[in-house]
């Protein structure tokens, strides 16, 4: 059998994108859209993606999120409130075979750009709506964010059970990340259906149905049940123990978690005849029962040796164990460098900076290692009007109207 031949352009070359994302759930989204090698156009309003402005950075509008979220798109500035900013947008979309928003619905419908308005300019458009909830319910039209979703779907009562003073929101967007995954899939989804249909369709990404499906496949518990035969909450997860143990001079994440794992460490610290007959080590059943008092008593054992004692004794046992890292120590890992998932490179604008890949590998059609930079605002509006179709002076007039606006 032959080689697979591989190609540099991805597994979605030839895809092109009109993205009206903004923030983190879509840009995350298109980001790895883009990395799977599809042209993604972002449209920007003249002030720009509010992920432009938080900071530190070392110029104006290009803060690390966004060079992080955007890298690999071309930048269109559109003021769709004009009517021939919105013209721009849909002749744009006459040429993409996704358009996706994180515009509330009803808004987005205002602008003129719904799924029936952009499907009348492009049968075969994947109509792509990320909102904060289903629209056939009653929270159709609310607004939502990451901290409101979090919160919306338990994570902060969550975080109370797992023992913190008071609730609180988890420190990343994991709501908008989360939610930004399943756009990806279903973009892709939706390009195979077309591939097999030849029509496009309208798909929604809500955050709080996909953040209430992540948050209760853990936690639903006893609720499961009707009647319920419990309380919710995965027992395991939420256990004040569960997290890195002290060493004798440092922390050291651990999880002895199967029936090898616990014989095995036993074994190590010579407690094959101790705990190891205890009745609350013995099965995973009874550890499950007994976890507040398992963790204790593996944190306590922790404290007897150094770090670099336990990660030595725990890998010659094959126990799962890691350190605890620090966004610096990712930088620096060696798994993330020999991989090329961290790489260092020259944005022509903000200097040297540390770069992340696709985490994924494919044999035939990888995605791509390097791409081109995040834009600046609006670095790409001539060029793409261009390629629409407007002439010189037609995208000077749009530009003096105000309709659109091109880096300098």
């Amino acid at each position: 059998m032959a080689a697979a031949q591989t190609s540099a352009a991805g597994p979605l070359a030839g895809v092109r994108i009109l993205d009206l994302t903004s923030v983190v759930m879509g840009p995350f989204a298109t980001q790895i859209l883009a990395q799977l090698g599809a042209e993604v156009i972002k449209v920007e309003t003249p002030e720009g993606d509010n992920m432009r402005h938080v900071g530190p950075m070392n110029h104006a509008g290009m803060g690390p999120i966004f060079l992080h979220a955007n890298a690999g798109k071309k930048s269109i500035v559109l003021d769709l409130k004009h009517p021939e900013g919105r013209e721009a947008a849909l002749k744009l979309a006459e040429r993409c075979d996704v358009f996706i928003s994180n515009v509330r619905p009803q808004a987005l419908a205002r602008l003129g750009l719904d799924y029936e308005a952009v499907r009348a300019r492009n049968p075969r458009i994947i109509h792509v709506s990320c909102c904060g909830f289903d629209q056939d319910g009653p929270d159709a039209a609310r607004p939502a964010y990451d901290d409101l979703i979090q919160g919306a779907t338990g994570v902060p009562w969550l975080t109370q059970q797992y023992g913190a003073p008071e609730p609180a929101y988890m420190p990343t967007t994991l709501a908008d990340r989360v939610t930004g995954l399943h756009t990806v899939y279903a973009v892709t989804a939706a390009l195979y259906a077309r591939s097999q249909s030849g029509t496009g369709q309208a798909v929604v990404v809500p955050m709080f149905e996909a953040m209430a499906q992540f948050i209760l496949g853990d936690h639903m518990a006893g609720l499961t049940f009707d009647p319920p035969i419990g309380q919710p909450g995965y027992a395991r997860l939420l256990t004040p123990h569960r997290k890195p143990y002290l060493t004798s001079d440092g922390m050291l994440c651990v999880l002895i978690y199967n029936d090898k794992h616990w014989k095995g460490f036993f074994a190590a610290i010579g407690e094959s005849e101790g705990l190891a007959r205890d009745p609350r080590f013995a099965t995973h059943g009874a550890r499950a029962a007994h976890i507040d008092e398992v963790y204790a008593e593996v944190a306590r054992l922790m404290r007897t040796r150094t770090t670099a004692q336990w990660r030595a004794l725990l890998d010659s046992a094959d126990v799962p164990n890691m350190p605890m890292n620090s966004p610096q120590d990712l930088l620096d890992n060696p798994q993330l460098r020999a991989t090329g998932f961290v790489s260092d490179t020259v944005h022509p604008t903000e200097g040297p900076i540390h770069a992340l890949a696709h985490p994924t590998k494919w044999s035939a059609t990888p995605p791509a290692r390097s791409f081109s930079p995040a834009p600046q605002l609006g670095e790409h509006t001539r060029e793409l009007l261009e390629e629409a179709g407007y002439t010189p002076e037609l995208i000077d007039n749009l530009l003096a109207q105000g309709a659109c606006r091109a880096s300098t």
